[in-house]
């Protein structure tokens, strides 16, 4: 009978939390910073070949709904896929590093948020707090509780009431985190600020803004071809695209061997290479996700726009140091929820229970 890994066990190839060596870390920085400088004619490119496609794929798939469904679900996946690389443009443009220009960054990136139902100004700052503190266990909003980029460790999760581990258990399963909420968080969560501070009044304004601008758009729309036509197109996108997105954004920073430290031995370089994912995706894949699969090296420098990450990427074979997923590997790492600070590394619920049953048994 097959023994299950103790959840306290070393697993061969794990990363430890050895720190990289102040001179190589400084090289690193160094590299990184020269894929820098935004290159206009290519984010012109990316949006010649992204964004115009895209407004024309959702008229034509409006247009086809005189010719059925089968229209419809035939470009909607097509569509998805540019609106997933439309978000990847605005993330961009969010760090200003997409364009030249501070103004041309932030057009662009409003512009986006018409296609991505996610208010431009409120995501960036938001996004920029993630920035500063991944992977960071004293520095974790609401101790854990973000379903994609935190989580509990072992020891605070067994310390949960009966009914608060079966909560975070079922939130944290697939089957809710990567297929039922990825589309209410773009379709209704994204339409109020609600964990915006009151404080960030232009945030809060950008939310209303971009609801109106919906409103305005769709609602226009509505009145010409019928409420219920624009609502279904609009869903033929955005579920999709909402599970793709949310999909690549929950394995950047949870998945077998990802690293995760106490403020005191955290560092923002370690940080970046051993606690941030590389996933390897087919070129297509690649392509419609903006290699943002090179999560190791936005960490590093996110600064670097999407179309400059793969070389940067090849320009020093340290950055090879960070843990490649292959596309199998990041279906799979939702299962990674709890950091396990006795055995260093990320575990499955399955191996702490495992684990408990095991301690049950010695004693």
């Amino acid at each position: 009978m097959r023994v299950a890994p103790s959840c306290s066990a070393r697993r061969p190839g794990t990363m430890s939390q050895s720190t990289m060596p102040a001179s190589a870390a400084s090289e690193l920085r160094e590299i990184a910073q020269r894929f820098q400088q935004p290159m206009p004619h290519i984010a012109l490119l990316q949006i010649g070949t992204t964004l115009v496609p895209l407004v024309a794929l959702v008229a034509a798939m409006h247009i086809g709904m005189a010719l059925g469904w089968w229209f419809v679900l035939t470009i909607g996946p097509v569509a998805a896929g540019l609106t997933v690389r439309a978000f990847i443009i605005q993330h961009d443009c969010g760090h200003r590093s997409f364009l030249r220009s501070k103004r041309a960054n932030d057009f662009t990136g409003r512009f986006c948020s018409l296609l991505t139902l996610t208010p431009y100004a409120n995501w960036r700052r938001q996004h920029a707090q993630h920035h500063g503190a991944w992977n960071d266990l004293d520095r974790r909003d609401g101790r854990g509780d973000d379903l994609y980029s935190n989580c509990l460790t072992v020891a605070e999760y067994r310390a949960l009431g009966p009914w608060q581990r079966r909560r975070y258990r079922l939130l944290r399963h697939p089957a809710v985190t990567l297929l039922l909420l990825p589309p209410l968080i773009f379709l209704v969560l994204y339409r109020v600020p609600f964990d915006t501070p009151s404080a960030w009044r232009s945030e809060r304004r950008s939310v209303h803004l971009t609801n109106l601008s919906l409103f305005t758009l769709h609602g226009g729309l509505g009145l010409l071809l019928g409420l219920t036509p624009v609502l279904l197109v609009l869903l033929a996108v955005m579920v999709p695209a909402s599970i793709i997105g949310v999909w690549l954004f929950s394995l950047q920073h949870r998945f077998e061997g990802a690293q995760w430290a106490r403020r005191e031995t955290w560092n923002p370089i370690d940080a970046a290479i051993r606690g941030s994912s590389f996933l390897r995706l087919p070129r297509v894949l690649q392509w419609v996700t903006g290699s943002i699969g090179f999560h190791h090296i936005h960490h590093l420098a996110p600064r670097v726009p999407n179309y400059r990450l793969e070389r940067c990427h090849n320009a020093h074979p340290a950055f090879a140091a960070a843990r490649m997923l292959t596309l199998w590997e990041g279906l799979s790492a939702s299962r990674y929820v709890l950091w396990d600070e006795e055995a260093d590394r990320m575990v499955t619920f399955a191996e702490v229970r495992s684990d408990r049953a095991e301690r049950g048994l010695r004693s």
